[in-house]
């Protein structure tokens, strides 16, 4: 099967949910016999729920995984058994301090202020065409740099200008890449890369040397340690350091370097790489249904009757629990491109899932968020249509859908513990743009989801109300 994977790699999600389809949501993918490239892919909502719920054990992430993702070391994604439970007790405690909170929207208050908003603005009188995605890449990366370690490597500017090139942005595209490739390529030919210092092993160990570099001056800089970075702040930043909270959380008596630079890559690919896709995706959509964004502006006029700026109205967070069709739209998106389009698990032990498919011990298992979001026997004949309605009951309020079915913050012990931050993050940003400025795809342009991480050029052309 691989050669058919191959000449489809340009359109994969979509190749993979059409099999999926024809095979009833659950088919052996085999490949060559010398790669050991055999797994099992999955959108049955119960096999997921078997998979991260009810059989929660005998699925880990597993040697391959850490393998293919090794430059995230010990952080959270990476781990399993005492090492996970011990990082998401520690991630888990340090997310429901409400101070924590507040430096997130503090942040993104202070970005969309002096940054985003006035470089739309510059857009929208210029009539330039910008790339929305790179955009939000750059002010999620921001934002997470600035939340995680107190430092803003300031790659989005407040004016129309040439977008500035930072080294650790670019690694972390770069590894995203690369992270993509050990999934497709047998083990072995991507581990001769990497000891020859060739194609893409060549490219992993440049990327590690400047994210390791960077992630170590910025860990040095926040303990107060002699650095040859230049990690200054701004007076006005807060307080609160997250690299100081996860030692307390931690209850290290020394500071563990390696377990700061694995949790901090950790919380830095997760912020950046799912909130920047997720806003792209959310903010195409929109703008190529007039009729969901007329409704989303209806709803946030009526709930927020001031004359104040939008981005400075949602500092209230109680307010934006009664945006219902806004939180409908962005589960929308999510549903149909979610941040991370398939996951990955090893079996442990030989098991039977609930369609029937038997899994031998050491066997991956795949399950696709993305062909979920496409399966009419989950979301009926309507499936690829953007519908907000369909989240929102007669009463007004918003339907609960288990995880397993709306797999887009995973499902189970492992279900994303920033969901909440999450769509906090969406709506203020969602808020601020769709109240100042009208977006639209430049015509003719091809929008499509590519490898990893929804990897995906969206242009847009901003226009002033």
């Amino acid at each position: 099967m691989l050669p058919g994977t191959l000449c489809n790699l340009s359109n994969i999600h979509d190749h993979t949910t059409t099999n999926l389809k024809q095979c009833g949501g659950t088919f052996l993918f085999k490949g060559p016999w010398f790669t050991n490239h055999n797994f099992l892919i999955t959108s049955d909502p119960m096999n997921v729920h078997h998979i991260t719920s009810k059989n929660f054990d005998n699925y880990i992430k597993g040697s391959e995984f850490y393998e293919i993702f090794e430059i995230l070391g010990d952080g959270i994604f990476n781990t399993d058994s005492h090492k996970w439970k011990h990082n998401r007790n520690i991630l888990h405690s340090l997310f429901r301090q409400n101070s924590f909170e507040s430096l997130v929207v503090k942040t993104i208050h202070k970005k969309l202020h002096s940054c985003l908003v006035p470089l739309l603005n510059d857009v929208s009188e210029s009539g330039t065409v910008v790339d929305l995605q790179d955009i939000f890449q750059r002010i999620s990366f921001d934002n997470i740099c600035s939340i995680v370690l107190g430092f803003d490597p300031k790659s989005l500017p407040n004016k129309l200008i040439e977008f500035p090139e930072v080294a650790f942005e670019k690694a972390f595209n770069m590894m995203e890449d690369v992270m993509f490739y050990r999934h497709i390529v047998p083990r072995f030919v991507w581990k001769l890369q990497k000891w020859l210092q060739i194609g893409r092993g060549k490219s992993y160990t440049e990327c590690e040397k400047i994210i390791d570099q960077f992630l170590h001056q910025c860990i040095s800089s926040t303990f107060q340690e002699k650095s040859k970075v230049n990690c200054t702040k701004d007076d006005d930043e807060p307080t609160f350091n997250m690299l100081k909270a996860l030692v307390e959380e931690s209850g290290m008596e020394q500071i563990d370097r390696k377990f700061l630079r694995d949790n901090a890559l950790t919380l830095l690919a997760a912020g950046r790489d799912t909130i920047s896709s997720s806003l792209s995706w959310f903010f195409w959509l929109v703008s190529t249904h007039p009729v969901v964004e007329a409704k989303i502006l209806e709803e946030i006029r009526a709930n927020f009757i001031t004359k104040e700026e939008y981005w400075l109205i949602t500092s209230r967070l109680e307010n934006l629990n009664k945006l219902v069709y806004l939180h409908g739209a962005l589960c929308e998106a999510l549903r149909l491109f979610p941040a991370v389009p398939f996951e990955h698990k090893c079996a442990v032990k030989s098991d039977v899932l609930p369609s029937g498919h038997r899994v031998n011990a050491n066997t991956i298992v795949i399950y696709s968020p993305y062909s979920m979001g496409r399966m009419e026997q989950i979301w009926g004949e309507d499936c690829l249509e953007f519908k907000p309605e369909r989240w929102i009951s007669e009463k007004g309020s918003i339907i609960h859908i288990p995880s397993y079915k709306f797999i887009a913050f995973n499902a189970g012990p492992r279900s994303c513990l920033g969901k909440n931050i999450t769509f906090i993050q969406m709506k203020i940003i969602a808020i601020a743009l769709l109240c100042n400025f009208q977006f639209e795809v430049v015509e003719g342009h091809n929008v499509s989801m590519c490898f990893y991480y929804s990897s995906h050029e969206t242009w847009l052309e901003g226009q002033g109300y």
